[in-house]
């Protein structure tokens, strides 16, 4: 799995019901991570587990030495996933990225729920948006601070 996390002031996804139609807000966080999710065809259960314990301590928040030594499991920030297919897109050959190496939404989507599932038993407050779903990302990046994440 691979994640790219973003620290974030704010965040929110939206979903669009219908082409045309507009989005419908799904999801909404404070200071916190934004984490987009890209699930591969040999990604299981222990690689959603381990990935979500990645993402709730990875150290990207300042102590009080303005130094990043403090996670989401220390300072109780929220997390927002965001599943991204496109994390695993091909780009080397052509110029449309093959989407070969992204799992099917039947393998993925359990994959993102266990995720999702393991933060929010931990104590992380976790928002998402809805997967399969053409959605809408805003947010303010924090830093800037841009991370990828692979387990």
């Amino acid at each position: 799995m691979r994640a790219l996390i973003q620290r974030v002031s704010s965040a929110s996804v939206g979903v669009a019901t219908a082409p045309g139609e507009p989005f419908e807000e799904t999801g909404r966080i404070g200071r916190g991570l934004v984490a987009l999710i890209g699930v591969t065809h040999e990604d299981g259960p222990a690689h959603a587990e381990r990935l979500a314990d990645r993402i709730r301590t990875l150290r990207v928040f300042p102590d009080e030495d303005k130094a990043m030594n403090r996670s989401c499991a220390d300072t109780g920030a929220a997390v927002l996933v965001v599943s991204q297919f496109t994390l695993y897109g091909d780009t080397r050959k052509g110029r449309r990225p093959s989407f070969v190496a992204a799992a099917p939404p039947a393998h993925a989507e359990p994959l993102i729920d266990l995720l999702v599932g393991r933060l929010t038993a931990a104590g992380t407050e976790v928002a998402t948006g809805r997967f399969r779903a053409h959605m809408q990302v805003s947010l303010v990046n924090d830093g800037p601070v841009t991370l990828s994440v692979e387990v």
